[in-house]
């Protein structure tokens, strides 16, 4: 089979769990490999980290400009119109990398999903509908695109979440960050939605507190 070509940051000893970060349009997967140094784990957290490159595609809120993108955006719009297509087509791709953690030996409840931007709506979609459960959900300055269209997985009805969004993000507005956690409230998870002041980033203490959640995560959901 073929995946998405990917930056892979292994642990000094054999893996135990697995991070699949998505970073957002016009970036690559190198994107946020920077920041492992900064999530400091315990060592019998044995991390891999994996961070997949978008496709490129012509972006039709860029005048069709060619660059790395989960989906084609067609309008700046609150409502962000997006090729839904698209965006179930990176889905498959993501779900077919958390898969392949698995058939690695990583144990489905030590994989975290992780998305910025356009890859935190890829992100929603991958986790939540995936059929097998998961350690746990992290979005970044993102928007719940397929809140109305989604069906969930008996298997991560339960799936702990988290939000993080910058209260002056001018990219994608915190409203909705919001409604994502609204959304995911009445379908009956309970995310955990933290605000900094920011713009469209993610800064020092969003890493130290995604650091924090991943550590509760997999010392939650231990190897089977």
């Amino acid at each position: 089979m073929t995946y998405l070509p990917c930056v892979e940051i292994e642990p000094e000893q054999a893996a135990n769990a697995s991070v699949i970060w998505l970073h957002g349009l016009g970036a690559n997967g190198h994107d946020f490999a920077g920041v492992v140094p900064m999530i400091a784990l315990p060592n019998e957290q044995q991390v891999r980290y994996v961070f997949p490159h978008a496709p490129e595609i012509n972006v039709t809120i860029n005048n069709g400009y060619r660059m790395p993108a989960w989906y084609d955006i067609l309008a700046m719009t609150l409502e962000r119109k997006i090729d839904m297509p698209g965006l179930m087509t990176s889905v498959e791709q993501v779900q077919s990398l958390i898969q392949r953690e698995i058939d690695r030996g990583i144990d489905s409840r030590r994989i975290i999903v992780a998305g910025f931007s356009q890859g935190g709506a890829v992100a929603y979609q991958s986790a939540l509908t995936f059929t097998k459960p998961l350690a746990g959900l992290l979005v970044m300055s993102s928007y719940f695109a397929t809140a109305k269209t989604i069906e969930l997985d008996k298997n991560n009805r339960a799936l702990p979440i988290h939000i993080y969004h910058g209260s002056a993000d001018p990219v994608v507005a915190e409203s909705l960050g919001l409604d994502a956690m609204k959304y995911l409230a009445a379908f009956g998870f309970q995310p955990q939605y933290h605000r900094y002041l920011a713009e469209h980033t993610v800064t020092a203490q969003q890493i130290n507190d995604i650091s924090q959640h991943i550590k509760q995560f997999l010392s939650i959901k231990s190897a089977s």
